[in-house]
Formats: C-alpha cells, structure tokens, sequence
C-alpha cells in the first residue's frame, strides 16, 4: 500500500505500526516463554440450548492486550473457530477494557488477566461441542508482539455447574443502552476529503468522570479515528472520521454503527443511532 496517498492521520498511524512491528517481530524471539497463556473455561449448557463458555488469557507482569477495538495504539484481535465441531455462532462478550495510555496514544484492554465470555450455538443441542480456536492477538509492555495461541475444548451437553469466575466476566459487561437509562441517539454523517465524518449526540447520563467514547462499523476494513467528546448536561457530543483503508469509497450504515462511552463508573454499549 502506498501511504503518501492515504489521508495524513491514517498513514501516520500505518507508518507507526510498521516501524514498531519489525522490531517486536524480532524482539518477540529472544523470550523464553511467550508473554500470554490462554485457554476454554468449559462452562455449562444454558437452559436455552446454547453453551456459555470462556476464552481466559494470563499474560505476564507488565504486559497487556486488546479489546475488540483496541484504539489508536493497539492491535485487533481476531478469532478463527475453524475446526470446531457442533458449532453454530460463536460470539464473544468482552468485559469492559481499561483505557491505557501508549506513548500519546489511547488504547484499551486488559491487564493480568481476562476472561472473555463466548456464547456457542451448538447445531444439536443434545451433544457435545467441540471447540477448537486460532487466537491471533497483540500484547504489549515496552513492545508489542503479535502471539498467535491455539485452543481447544470439549464443551459437554450436561453435568456442568455454572463458573463462577464467567459469571463474574459477564457482570463487568458494559450496560446497554437501556439499563443506562440512554433516551436518544441521533447521528449525522457528511463526506470529507478523505472519507467521512460522523457527529452523533447522545442524550443520556454521564457514567461518571472523564469519559471516554469508542465509534465502530461494522466493516472491517473501515478505519475509525479516536472519537472526541464533550458532554453538556445530559447530553454528550461525540465527532469521528471513517476512512477506508484501501482508499475505496464506501457507505454507512446508522443502525449498524456501534457506540461505546467508558466512565469512571461504568461503561455503556449502545447500537445505531436516528438521523
């Protein structure tokens, strides 16, 4: 990709990850170990059907990883479930990220470790499941490395009890829009030189100090820029640009744009907004 052609914020923030990527390649293979472990918490098989169970990683003293959306200063995560047997939708429910501070650029994540909760559709509810995951993730203390972590799990169809350690994890989910008692979102969007730039207000109480406001699509090939917010009242503002990272042209989508506002109190997940 040519970056003196994209827009001056993308190709900086491509231009910094190429030049750090290299050297946490190399630096990546003077470790003993590497700095994250994971593995499946089985979990139970819910009344429903369905099969809740747990993606929990254990990284090392002083280092960290992602959420979904990682910010400016991260790297995404991404898991491939190819493999698996019995298994219909795999969706994963990440807890609530801390906001980090990288070298002057926001990211957000975990420390430690995490439990990611993943809610499995088994084909035949009356059988076992048989999970096996390819986990390509960041992790950063100093550096950041790209680890890829292989995983697998039989997920049993009975005589599990619930986890509490998973339970816990889907407590520290961010509330929806509803339970954060959110009245109104409203959104405009209009094209820019290099894209287009969302300004959505959202009528809604603050969750507590400084808060901080993540904007996603749902392409991935779309690059979101750090939303800016500032709140009056019960009203926060929040203004972005969305750029295609193949420089193509693109539309969005209102009811698909997905809008995260992370406080001191607690956080809050809200899905599309009005025009």
């Amino acid at each position: 990709m040519n970056t003196t052609k994209l827009p001056k914020t993308l190709a900086s923030a491509l231009a910094l990850s190429t030049l750090t990527f290299a050297p946490q390649l190399a630096q990546s293979q003077s470790y003993d170990t590497i700095a994250v472990e994971a593995d499946i918490l089985p979990g139970w098989r819910v009344v429903d059907g369905n099969h809740m169970a747990a993606l929990r990683f254990r990284l090392k003293d002083g280092w960290k990883t992602y959420w979904r959306s990682p910010g400016d200063g991260g790297i995404p995560p991404r898991f491939d479930w190819k493999g698996s047997r019995n298994a219909g939708n795999i969706e994963a429910m990440w807890p609530t990220p801390t906001v980090f501070d990288q070298g002057g650029m926001r990211s957000l994540g975990y420390k430690d470790e995490v439990i990611v909760p993943i809610l499995v559709t088994p084909k035949r509810a009356d059988k076992d499941v048989v999970l096996k995951g390819r986990l390509e993730i960041g992790v950063c203390e100093e550096i950041c490395v790209p680890e890829t972590l292989n995983v697998t799990a039989r997920l049993p169809a009975e005589g599990q009890k619930i986890d509490p350690s998973i339970s816990v994890a889907l407590a520290d989910q961010p509330y929806s829009a509803e339970e954060a008692g959110v009245q109104k979102v409203s959104c405009s969007i209009e094209p820019t030189s290099d894209g287009m730039a969302i300004s959505a207000e959202i009528k809604m109480p603050s969750t507590g100090g400084r808060e901080y406001s993540v904007i996603e699509t749902d392409n991935p090939l779309l690059w979101v820029a750090e939303a800016t917010s500032t709140r009056k009242g019960n009203t926060l503002r929040l203004r972005s640009e969305v750029m295609h990272v193949e420089e193509q042209s693109f539309l969005l989508n209102r009811s698909s744009l997905r809008f995260t506002v992370i406080g001191g109190n607690y956080a809050v997940d809200i899905q599309g907004c009005s025009g």
